[in-house]
């Protein structure tokens, strides 16, 4: 493995990580610097379907995580990246995801999915295209799948992104 594609994995590394500090943190400004103008977030029915562009992303990203409270009341742990450059300014990526709450959301009652007594949310994977785009990384299409508490998992692409 060359130099190039070294940094362009360490790069997309801290694209996630970014991504989980920033939406975890609030940081809606920052967090939208991640996408690409036209990126994609496939999560499923139960979350409305496809989000396209930035707006609708950060519209119904603020949406979804009123229900999660203020910043830090739940955090994403991403783990186990697979990284794969699938061209020149291309990559696709795949992640666990661990979604926890820490502490009891005071308007919702929320305290867990599925009736568990733990703060764990969901597990789930994440399923990422990437986009360099001005010598910088971008998540171009990201999808999630959930595998608990109700599991909603479908083929993962192969780690090429084919």
């Amino acid at each position: 493995m060359d130099i190039e594609t070294l940094l362009a994995k360490h790069e997309i590394m801290d694209l996630r990580l970014g991504y989980a500090a920033h939406l975890d943190a609030r940081d809606y400004d920052s967090f939208m610097d991640l996408f690409t103008e036209d990126a994609v977030c496939e999560f499923g029915p139960e979350y409305g379907g496809d989000w396209v562009g930035r707006a609708q992303i950060r519209e119904r990203y603020e949406e979804v995580m009123l229900s999660a409270g203020g910043a830090f009341d739940a955090i994403h742990v991403v783990t186990n990246p697979w990284i794969t450059l699938t061209g020149p300014d291309t990559a696709h990526g795949r992640w666990y995801l661990l979604d926890c709450l820490t502490r009891q959301m005071p308007v919702t009652g929320l305290h867990t999915q599925g009736g568990h007594n733990n703060p764990l949310l969901y597990l789930g994977i994440y399923e990422d295209d990437y986009r360099r785009e001005a010598g910088k990384w971008r998540i171009a299409r990201t999808r999630l799948h959930f595998l608990w508490p109700e599991r909603k998992f479908e083929a993962l692409a192969h780690p090429s992104g084919r």
